[in-house]
């Protein structure tokens, strides 16, 4: 079973925690990553606390973590070569270590949260907003299936990269992105089609 993404039962400290407070904190780190995070010694610091997550959720398996995180190494090697371009080693170091340990993040919140609880967590803090016509649980499913999409689209990215190694193709966005962008589109599609069929819109 996959270590990230998944969900999988547990009495760890981040298991306890409420879904509310564990999808509060994900958004609050992400969110000063982006802001404080500009250095590569701040980026340590910002590892270090990733890692202090992965320990609260009893999941420090380093071979386990590096074989699901994998699939999206070669888009942070592009994002790095485009920030190569336009910056500086350094600053492409912030900005893919800082989107590396993001997803980081949220595949441990996934992995350690019920979907359904989620889902109640987000519903109850945009309750508010339904006497404006908001609406609530539609918002709430979608942002929790978008936080269940992350791991789901690492795997996705795996398959074909796997398949492209398996046939001993050389790395093309023809060969590698393009059948990932198609491959997600496919399950965002069977996402719609189930949530048709039990009446939502």
């Amino acid at each position: 079973m996959s270590v990230l993404g998944v969900y999988r039962p547990g009495t760890s400290v981040l298991h306890r925690l409420p879904a509310g407070l564990k999808l509060l904190g994900l958004g609050a780190l992400i969110a000063l990553a982006a802001v404080l995070v500009d250095t590569p010694a701040k980026l340590g610091v910002a590892a270090v606390v990733v890692v202090a997550v992965f320990a609260a959720a009893r999941m420090m398996n380093p071979k386990a973590i590096v074989a699901q995180l994998r699939p999206v190494f070669w888009v942070i090697a592009i994002i790095f070569a485009f920030q190569l371009l336009f910056t500086d080693w350094r600053r492409a170091l912030v900005v893919c270590g800082v989107l590396l340990l993001s997803v980081a993040l949220a595949a441990a919140v996934s992995a350690s949260t019920r979907t359904t609880d989620m889902l109640a967590a987000l519903t109850r803090v945009m309750r508010p907003l339904a006497r404006f016509g908001f609406p609530v649980e539609q918002v709430a499913l979608a942002l929790a299936l978008s936080i269940r999409a992350i791991p789901l689209i690492i795997d996705i990215i795996r398959e074909v990269e796997e398949a492209r190694r398996a046939r001993g193709l050389r790395f093309s966005p023809r060969i590698v992105v393009a059948p990932v962008v198609v491959a997600a589109l496919r399950t965002a599609d069977g996402f719609a089609e189930a949530l048709s069929a039990r009446g939502l819109d």
